[in-house]
């Protein structure tokens, strides 16, 4: 199994190149999905729908994204990630204005789904393949250092769009968004397309920077199918659990009990996010990503559990979210390292369109299963029903890590 990196750059234009990179994604998962959440109401008042239903269609969305995510992964592969993303941030600004001009729900439900479609092309699986194709050894640092820049876009867009909703209708606003995308994020990626080339320096020896390279030993080539089977389905059992309770956080809180405190209970997520990112990049960037993986496989569940357990309990609730919040931050970076580590970076978009279309799918079910959920079971059982799925997922990743052992001290493992 090769290892082999594309082009590489010298440290200044990575410098630049990951700052930019970051920057766009703020924008990207700015405008094209946690914008989304503030100006919904509104959408579903001028469609004559029930809430609810906005939300149904973005999950339809979802699904679509699904459907061409391996295909995108593929064309990063052949024609390299920033090409691809300038392709994309194009596309999602022309998404914007489909929807924001939509005479009637089928335009607007097309303009939706285009959206979703766009986001394969610029978010953070077409990022790390640029990182993985001009960092060469340096990416797993890299990727930990963009999702921390990029862990700052909901902080800076709820209240952005909030604000630009005191003054300007939803159709305005996802113009404005339009707007960003083709202005700011288009040249960048043209830019990142094109700077793409030069001679990778020796960053240890040239810098000072002690930047850590790729593990040596990925799962030899028999075993690849059944590991990569195994990590798709414990990122996706997983994120099946995150998913569902995220989108629903803050009603969950409230029929647990925490009435007007839920809120402020769910602010706590974004920012340790953030937090879990730093000490990350700090102190966790050296450690093989399985490991970290294992953790957020555990923490997931027990964030689940631990609300079940404790509500109506303040501390406990805050707790949950401190948990919850350090899970998902870690998962956006492991989502792009481990399978570097374990597979290498040959066909590594490839991959990452493949995982990520077993993810979409199961985020866009999560939702509506934990909403029956909650109609049936009540929030404490439907919450510990939830924690078995990330369980799941947490038994996935122990067998890829028997994998890697066995491999690792005992030799191959003979296929089956």
């Amino acid at each position: 199994m090769s290892t082999a990196f594309g082009t590489r750059q010298t440290l200044p234009n990575l410098i630049i190149s990951l700052w930019l990179l970051g920057f766009t994604q703020i924008i990207g998962y700015g405008t094209l999905y946690y914008g989304l959440a503030i100006i919904a109401e509104d959408m579903a008042t001028t469609l004559g729908w029930p809430v609810s239903w906005i939300f149904g269609a973005f999950s339809l969305a979802l699904l679509a994204g699904a459907v061409i995510a391996p295909a995108v992964g593929r064309r990063i592969d052949q024609h390299g990630a920033a090409k691809v993303m300038a392709l994309g941030s194009v596309a999602a600004a022309v998404s914007l204005i489909i929807t924001a001009s939509a005479p009637n729900p089928l335009v607007f439900v097309i303009g939706l789904v285009a959206m979703q479609l766009a986001t394969t092309l610029v978010l953070y699986d077409a990022a790390f393949a640029h990182l993985v194709e001009v960092s060469g050894p340096a990416s797993p640092r890299l990727i930990t250092y963009l999702t921390l820049i990029a862990g700052f876009s909901s902080t800076i867009f709820w209240p952005l769009t909030q604000t630009l909703n005191e003054w300007f209708s939803w159709r305005e606003i996802l113009a404005i968004f339009a707007a960003m995308n083709v202005a700011i994020c288009f040249p960048v990626h043209l830019w990142l397309a094109r700077s793409g080339t030069g001679s990778f320096c020796n960053l240890p020896l040239q810098t000072g920077v002690d930047l850590p390279t790729l593990d040596a030993s990925p799962l030899p080539d028999h075993l690849e199918q059944r590991g990569l089977f195994l990590v798709t389905w414990g990122f996706a059992l997983s994120g099946f659990l995150l998913m569902a309770i995220l989108a629903q956080m803050v009603p969950l809180l409230s029929a647990m009990g925490f009435g007007s405190a839920s809120v402020m209970v769910a602010a706590l997520f974004g920012p340790a996010q953030v937090l879990i990112r730093f000490v990350n990049m700090v102190l966790g960037t050296e450690r093989y990503p399985l490991a970290v993986t294992l953790l957020v496989a555990v923490l997931l569940p027990t964030a689940a559990l631990l609300l079940a357990a404790s509500a109506p309990w303040m501390f406990g609730a805050v707790i949950f979210a401190l948990i919850l919040g350090f899970a998902s931050g870690l998962k956006s970076i492991v989502q792009g390292t481990l399978p570097l580590a374990l597979f290498g970076a040959t066909g590594y978009a490839t991959r990452l369109g493949k995982m990520a279309a077993v993810r979409l799918v199961l985020a866009a079910l999560a939702p509506f299963v934990l909403a029956h959920l909650l109609e049936v079971l009540g929030p404490r059982l439907a919450l510990a029903s939830l924690a078995l799925f990330g369980v799941a997922g947490l038994v996935a990743f122990l067998e890829v890590a028997r994998l890697r052992h066995r491999t690792k001290h005992r030799g191959a493992i003979p296929t089956t």
